[in-house]
Formats: C-alpha cells, sequence, structure tokens
C-alpha cells in the first residue's frame, strides 16, 4: 500500500536555496488548484484492463497522456522512496521526498480531472524498469534525470493540443514544477554546474525542449508494462 513518506531532515546539509526550490514548487501545486484531487489515493492497485485502453480524443486524450506519464514518475518516486539507496544523505532523502510527493499529488490530480470531466482515466498502470538498480545512486539519478526530462518536453509538445484554457493554465504551473524536478535532479548529478539549463534541454529559442506524444511515448515506452493506444495521435 503506497504511503506518503515523511523524512527528517534533522542534520541535513541541503542548501536552503534547494529546499526551498523544491517547497516552492509544492506551494504552487495548491495555488493551482490540485487540491481538486482530494484525499490521496492510498488503496492505487493494479488491476488488468479487460482490453488495450485507448487514451482518447481531445482533451480527454492529453489528460489522459498526462496521467500516464503521472503514474509512471509516482510509481518510480514510490519505489526509490520506500527503499532509499545506500549511503543516501539526509539532504538527498528530503529532495526524493518533496519530488514524491509533487508526483503523488500530479497522479491523483489527472485522474480527479479526468472523472470530473465525466472520462474514464486509464486504468491503473504497470511498470517495469529494466537494467535500474534502486539500490544504486547513479543508477537513480539517472532514471530520475530521464523522466523528468521526458516529462517537461512531453507537457511542452502537448500543450498546444489543449483547446479547455483552465486545463492549459494548470498544466503550465505542472511542468513549471517538473522542471523544477528536472533541474535539482540535475545539480544532484553536478552540483554547481549550469547543467541545469543545459544544451540538450533548452533550445536554441531559449525556451525548454518540445517534444511530440509519438516521441516521448517512444523515448518512455519501455517503462510501460500495461499497453495503451492512442488512435488520434496515431499512438499503438
Amino acid at each position: 500500500m503506497e504511503k506518503q513518506i515523511q523524512v527528517s531532515n534533522k542534520g541535513a546539509t541541503l542548501d536552503t536555496n534547494r529546499r526551498n526550490f523544491l517547497k516552492l514548487g509544492g506551494v504552487g501545486l495548491v495555488v493551482a488548484g490540485l487540491t481538486l484531487a482530494g484525499c490521496r489515493d492510498d488503496n492505487y492497485q493494479y488491476v488488468e484492463p479487460d482490453s488495450i485502453f485507448d487514451l482518447g480524443k481531445g482533451d480527454v486524450g492529453i489528460l489522459n497522456y498526462a496521467y500516464a506519464l503521472e503514474q509512471l514518475e509516482a510509481d518510480f518516486y514510490t519505489k526509490v522512496v520506500n527503499g532509499f539507496y545506500t549511503g543516501i544523505s539526509d539532504a538527498e532523502k528530503q529532495v526524493f521526498t518533496d519530488i514524491y510527493n509533487h508526483e503523488v499529488i500530479h497522479r491523483d490530480f489527472f485522474k480527479a480531472a479526468l472523472l470530473a470531466a465525466g472520462a474514464t482515466p486509464t486504468p491503473k498502470l504497470e511498470f517495469k524498469y529494466d537494467g535500474v538498480d534502486f539500490k544504486s545512486r547513479t543508477s537513480i539519478l539517472a532514471t530520475a534525470k530521464a523522466l523528468e526530462d521526458t516529462g517537461v518536453a512531453a507537457y511542452n509538445g502537448a500543450g498546444k493540443y489543449i483547446t479547455n484554457l483552465d486545463y492549459l493554465v494548470i498544466a503550465g504551473k505542472i511542468v513549471s514544477v517538473e522542471a523544477r524536478h528536472a533541474s535539482a535532479i540535475r545539480d544532484l548529478i553536478n552540483p554547481g554546474s549550469g547543467d541545469f539549463a543545459g544544451d540538450d534541454v533548452v533550445a536554441a529559442n531559449g525556451l525548454d525542449v518540445a517534444k511530440e506524444p509519438k516521441e516521448i511515448v517512444a523515448a518512455a515506452g519501455a517503462f510501460f508494462k500495461t499497453p495503451f493506444t492512442w488512435k488520434e495521435q496515431g499512438i499503438g
């Protein structure tokens, strides 16, 4: 059963600016109205779908697309915080715990938004982490970096397809939080560097990289054990 993890940062050496950076992301979630998701779903059990699920059309398809990606991120960080890698510092525990809490809120929000719209959310997806060593700092940080960078590019690429302005505003606020996550992870990998705004994530026009859904599914598809399609986007 998933549960919210509370980790003490007593004695932590985490830089105050980094902590505030992530905490600000949490405040932004509340301001964005993500409390609509209500209480956290602590019985988030995988259910085998009767058939391959299609994400749907229009804004519903985009919401389900985001929901699928947020399920992946929430699942990954749940595994991280429920069994921190060997030798992890209190500072890094706090960073991962903050990110975990954000991703679970994101996930639960999209499920609530789909239900509020009278749409059918994807079933609880199941994931696989081939080659990921959850006891290795290097492996965890590399995977977190890939997932966060992919998430930012996914939101940036999908925004132009959203027609409901309320959804667009919230998606814009969520992607800003995801970008904070990506920056924090990159700083853990290479402290004090300019990697948070590296050429691989900031395009020549000075904006974050944006990728089409097909590119995102191709990049993140290896993590998805549960199959799904998205006929409107020609995926699956």
